[in-house]
């Protein structure tokens, strides 16, 4: 990893997201080098000559001196990097920002593959109504480190347990899921009594990692190809259909609430283990328009 400090003037940026209201960025570029990183189109901000996951720009900003000004404002920390990432440990960035809005009011949500987010429990838990959620899209260690240079499954599911048991509000985001690869089933049951809500999101092919990934699928697992041909070429969506009243049957089965991403705004965010589907990216951002918060 090449590894760059750069100076900033401002962390936070107003977004766009239906989940925030800012996000916040403590680096750019990430040194878990996902293969599916959609991320990646961040690289042309950065005059950097390496590729994707090869470097992590560190930041450094001028301290928010008016943090009250963000009182009831959702901050996203993560939205296009890992806030946790290996350098975390030493730049201390993405607690520096927390340390720099304790006690502001503002409601937080932090997304994240490590678990050296444990080490700031204290100081997370110090806000109000904080959300952390952690990507996981296998239980196979072997898919993970052909997918990512994360730390292992387990330990991320560890960590999520650790925050869940300290009543901090938690997620388990199944995202991307792989087709005929990601067994969502055995994910849900394995991280179901550690988080109160699972998002379900589908694997989204575009920009600069499509080759990566459908070349990966050749070499490795050359039978799905047709699939993956069906649905990242022809624009077939019958695949996530079919799959979506799948686990809406079979959550029935569960005792486990499934909604859309059409109604997931109008729902209380705090309710145990309910599973969200987000397959269909083109509505999120229509049904999101005028909608309420939904970590509110």
């Amino acid at each position: 990893m090449i590894i760059r400090e750069t100076a900033t003037n401002n962390i936070l940026t107003k977004s766009n997201l239906p989940v925030c209201d800012y996000s916040a960025n403590p680096y750019t570029g990430c040194e878990h080098a996902c293969k599916y990183c959609y991320a990646c189109f961040m690289k042309r901000f950065t005059k950097r000559t390496e590729e994707w996951g090869e470097f992590t720009d560190v930041k450094f900003w001028t301290p928010i001196k008016n943090a009250e000004k963000y009182r009831g404002k959702e901050i996203f920390i993560g939205s296009v990097t890992d806030p946790y990432q290996p350098a975390e440990e030493k730049y201390l960035r993405t607690r520096t920002l927390l340390e720099e809005l304790k006690g502001s009011g503002a409601i937080i949500s932090i997304s994240t593959k490590s678990d050296l987010i444990v080490r700031d429990l204290d100081l997370i838990k110090s806000f109000d109504n904080a959300t952390v959620s952690w990507s996981v899209n296998t239980l196979d260690e072997n898919f993970r480190r052909d997918m990512d240079r994360g730390v292992s499954i387990e330990r991320r599911l560890a960590a999520m347990k650790v925050f869940h048991d300290a009543k901090v509000k938690t997620t388990c985001f199944i995202s991307p899921i792989f087709p005929e690869i990601t067994n969502v089933k055995e994910i849900i049951e394995r991280a179901r009594g550690d988080c109160n809500l699972i998002w379900l999101e589908n694997l989204n092919l575009r920009g600069t990692f499509k080759p990566v990934i459908t070349e990966y699928i050749a070499a490795s697992r050359p039978q799905l190809i047709p699939l993956y041909r069906d649905i990242y070429t022809k624009g077939n969506d019958c695949y996530w259909q079919a799959l979506d009243g799948e686990l809406q049957e079979w959550a029935k089965t569960k005792g486990l609430e499934y909604l859309t991403n059409e109604d997931v705004f109008d729902r209380p965010f705090d309710a145990p283990t309910v599973i969200v589907n987000f397959f269909y990216h083109s509505k999120i951002k229509k049904s999101a328009k005028n909608k309420p918060n939904i970590t509110q």
